[in-house]
């Protein structure tokens, strides 16, 4: 099984595409091959910034607890997203311009934690085929990358400095894969009342998210979500102050959920419009096997 990288610098690095696709060797995709981590950093580009944030070992510590958090607790690999997810947020502390960068990504994927990648998504074998992980998650878009994915969760799922409704986002898998790349998410009471409903119990299965998600896209095209229920006027200084603080933050807590930046929470007010008006549409969208299960019921 793919191992951890033999050489690890210092500080991270960045990992343009084009250098990116060398690595993606079928053997690394099967998990029989490690990456070549000496040749990988010699075609790196450094970060624009020196600072603490940019070391490379607390990234590589999470990934190695991450998969020993699954491990020790009998859990599924689907599983370790919820707990890094907020943790590999708040050890990076970066920009939205910054986490933009996929040679970022590229170089956490293959430069300094690829087993983690591999034990991550390298699915089952299927009629005696090889398993093979998907290069996307080495190198691809932000919502199916192995480490933007978490971090965009985090990013968007986060209420202000509260990671719990990332937790709740990332532990369920077709939040990650359908709503996260939806651009309404964006929009901080939608994303949060997306959350609320799945705390709530009534949306548990994943076609129930998938209809929920597939609703508030496809009325967000006829209503605008910002009108009815608005956010709160964001401002840089909490995150730049934020990022700062990470020259003497301590190491991000194994046990405890971190704190991010020290933003306003979506209004209550409008996380609750949202809530109610979300519940009528998934009372209204398909969801396939429902319609058949209550015609059972209803002959009971």
């Amino acid at each position: 099984m793919t191992d951890r990288p033999s050489y690890l610098p210092e500080h991270l690095a960045l990992l343009p595409n084009a250098e990116a696709a060398e690595f993606l060797t079928e053997g690394l995709l099967t998990g029989r091959e490690d990456v070549p981590s000496i040749k990988l950093n010699q075609v790196t580009d450094p970060l624009a910034h020196s600072h603490r944030r940019g070391e490379l070992s607390p990234v590589r510590n999470l990934a190695e607890d991450a998969m020993a958090h699954c491990r020790h607790n009998g859990l599924k690999a689907t599983q370790a997203d919820a707990w890094l997810a907020p943790r590999l947020h708040a050890a990076l502390r970066l920009t939205r311009r910054e986490a933009a960068d996929p040679g970022l990504w590229n170089y956490l994927a293959l430069g300094v934690a690829p087993d983690y990648v591999v034990w991550r998504h390298l699915p089952e074998p299927k009629d005696g085929k090889v398993a093979k992980v998907a290069a996307e998650r080495f190198r691809g878009q932000y919502h199916k990358q192995a480490f933007a994915r978490l971090w965009w969760a985090a990013e968007l799922f986060r209420d202000g400095p509260a990671y719990e409704p990332v937790v709740t986002a990332c532990g369920n898998q077709d939040i990650l894969n359908t709503a996260l790349r939806m651009s309404v998410i964006n929009h901080r009471p939608t994303a949060q009342a997306i959350v609320r409903l799945v705390e709530k119990g009534g949306i548990t299965t994943g076609r129930e998210v998938n209809a929920l998600a597939g609703a508030v896209n496809a009325s967000a095209a006829t209503l605008m979500y910002d009108v009815i229920a608005p956010d709160a006027e964001r401002e840089s200084r909490s995150l730049l102050g934020w990022i700062d603080e990470s020259e003497d933050a301590r190491q991000v807590s194994r046990t405890k959920l971190p704190t991010g930046p020290d933003e306003e929470p979506a209004p209550a007010l409008s996380v609750s419009r949202l809530v109610d008006y979300f519940s009528d549409l998934f009372a209204d969208a398909p969801v396939r096997g429902r319609d058949a299960l209550e015609d059972v019921e209803g002959e009971d």
